[in-house]
This record gives C-alpha cells, sequence and structure tokens, in this order.
C-alpha cells in the first residue's frame, strides 16, 4: 500500500472548491453510481456538480466541487473544521466523523463500479458525520489535490454502505480506530480465497449461521454483507466456494468454468442443486452436505433462503421426479 509521502498531514485546513479526483479505480466518493439488480455487481457514471460562479475556475470538466455555498465569498475556498486531537480517544472509540464538502456518494460496495445507495452532504457541506464499523483497504488509490487514500469505509450512518475516506475531515488515510478488513488488528473475517477442499466450503457456508451478532445474515438481493458477497442465494453460495465478490448469480453457477453436471446419487459434501429455470425470484441454489440415510431419500444442506436468511437443514430438492433442481459438481475443490 501506498500513500502520500509529501505532507505528515492528510488533511489542511483550507482546500479548492473544485478539486479533481484522480482515482485508479476509486473513483471515489464524488462519483454517482447507477442502479444495479441484485445479480450483478452494478456500474457507475461520473456526474458533475459545479456551481455556475465557479465554472470558470475549473482548469478540466471532469473537476468536482462538494460545496454549494459554503465557501460564502471566501474565493472558492472552504474552511474545514478539524478535530483530530479526539481521534486517539472519544471519536476513535465511537467510530464517528466530521466530513466535509458535498455530495459525496455512498456505494454497494467496495467499488465505485457499485450502485449508489445514497449521498452525505447532499445540500450542505459538510452537514453530515458518519459513523463507521470497518474500512477496506481496496489497493486502488484515489487522490485529491496531495491528499490520497486507498480506503474505503463501511458506514452504518447516515447511510449505509461504502464511502471513500476522502471525505472524512481527518488528517489520516485511513479512519484511525476502526478495524481493516484484509489490513491486520482486529476485523471483520477475510472473504475466502479460491480453491480449497469440501470441508473448507462447507466451513465457510457455516460462518453465516452466526455472523450477524450470532445469528444468522439476513436474506437480501440487494444488499451486501460484511465480507462483500450479496446476502441472496448464490451470493452465498459464491462466499462458501470462494468465487469474487459480490458473487455470480444462479444461472452462472451453472457456467462450465464453476460447475460440472453430476448425477443425485453422486452429491458429495460442498456439491451443489441449482433449480436455474425462472427468474430472480424463482431461481435458487443449496449446498448439499450429506446424505441423511442409506436410501437418499433426503439431505441436510445449507442455504440463504428468501424470508429467513442463512439455515442448516433437511431437504428433498432434487430428489423429487420432475424435480427442476439439478446436482452439480464445483471444479475447484481440490479433495
Amino acid at each position: 500500500m501506498t500513500h502520500s509521502t509529501t505532507t505528515a498531514r492528510r488533511r489542511t485546513i483550507w482546500r479548492k472548491v473544485l478539486p479533481t479526483i484522480a482515482a485508479a479505480g476509486i473513483g471515489a466518493a464524488g462519483l454517482v453510481g447507477c442502479s444495479g439488480d441484485g445479480d450483478t455487481s452494478g456500474h457507475g457514471t461520473k456526474a458533475e456538480k459545479v456551481n455556475t460562479a465557479d465554472k470558470a475556475q475549473a482548469a478540466d470538466k471532469n473537476a468536482l466541487s462538494r460545496d454549494t455555498g459554503a465557501a460564502k465569498g471566501k474565493g472558492g475556498a472552504l474552511k474545514l473544521k478539524t478535530t483530530s486531537g479526539e481521534f486517539g480517544t472519544k471519536a476513535a472509540a465511537a467510530a464517528d466523523f466530521p466530513t466535509w464538502g458535498t455530495r459525496w456518494v455512498v456505494h454497494q460496495t467496495a467499488d465505485t463500479g457499485s450502485p449508489s445507495v445514497g449521498m452525505i452532504n447532499k445540500d450542505v457541506a459538510g452537514q453530515d458525520r458518519i459513523t463507521a464499523d470497518y474500512q477496506i483497504d481496496t489497493g486502488k488509490k484515489a487522490c485529491e489535490g496531495s491528499t490520497c487514500s486507498t480506503y474505503m469505509a463501511h458506514i452504518t450512518g447516515p447511510v449505509n454502505g461504502f464511502l471513500s475516506v476522502l471525505a472524512v475531515d481527518i488528517p489520516e488515510d485511513s479512519l484511525p480506530g476502526v478495524p481493516v478488513q484484509n489490513g491486520g488488528g482486529q476485523q471483520p473475517p477475510k472473504p475466502p480465497q479460491p480453491g480449497g477442499t469440501r470441508a473448507e466450503a462447507l466451513q465457510r457456508a457455516s460462518t453465516w449461521l452466526t455472523a450477524n451478532g450470532g445469528g444468522r445474515v439476513p436474506y437480501s438481493q440487494a444488499k451486501i454483507w460484511k465480507d462483500g458477497y450479496r446476502q441472496d442465494c448464490s451470493g452465498y453460495v459464491s462466499m462458501a466456494l470462494g468465487l469474487k465478490a459480490p458473487g455470480t448469480n444462479t444461472v452462472g453457477l451453472t457456467s462450465g468454468s464453476i460447475t460440472k453436471p453430476i448425477a443425485v446419487n453422486d452429491l458429495r459434501p460442498g456439491d451443489l442443486l441449482i433449480d436455474a429455470a425462472g427468474n430472480n425470484n424463482t431461481r435458487h441454489v443449496v449446498m448439499f452436505e450429506k446424505w441423511n440415510n442409506d436410501a437418499h431419500t433426503s439431505y441436510t444442506s445449507y442455504e440463504q433462503r428468501g424470508d429467513f436468511g442463512t439455515d442448516h437443514t433437511t431437504r428433498t430438492y432434487g430428489l423429487e421426479p420432475g424435480s427442476e433442481y439439478k446436482p452439480y459438481r464445483p471444479l475447484k475443490f481440490t479433495d
């Protein structure tokens, strides 16, 4: 990870009204993402908000203004309230931070190609304080002037989603006192890695039974869990298999690059039963764990099901004559 070394302080007291984001992947907070459906990671479009009175100052048409009337005639500069003295004590413990500028977009995942889920400081510069429970080092550096950061913060208020740390009015490149995913210290579980054994896949599947403060992860086709995966059935199985977050959809799990068809009686731990017919409201997938009897009349499986969440229970999907559930074996297992 590389940070700017030109100054010891990440935030300065004064900023230009028209900072230009020079992002290599984050493009972060001034970008308004388009909506996407629950089966994709979404996409984003760049948008500008430049005050009419300040347009002559913009050397680049892609310059983004995060200030409305807050400068109030002060030569196009925004004076920021910095409170860095707090961040070793009270603010760090509370994970509560001030922000600056206007119209910072909050994204669905730690990727600005993901849809927008809201905005902070929509009308007034610095009007919102944010609370964060963890942050992600994306490895993709975004810069504003001499200030750079690779971090996206998962915020729980005033909007729930991911926000570039560049929007936070602090001296640091990352949020002090906030756990870093994939970065050491106290942190959420790391996303699963590619490959592995059947037992590892089943172990990952079991983590969602208690990941929500000791309870199951709730079901959603639109929301993303803390490990970066969609909270629907295919996002859950993608997590268990270690596929790329936020996960493929149910039809994608039948791809020849991910699985191969097998016979029902050949099912082994970690194999899948997939109903890929219909639409996103009818398709479903479960992960096989074990047969419940020698006659193979039922089995135990892991699944993420609507109106319930993560489940570990007895199923007969795919065992009935004419069932639309078909058995598949993931190609990535090493055992």
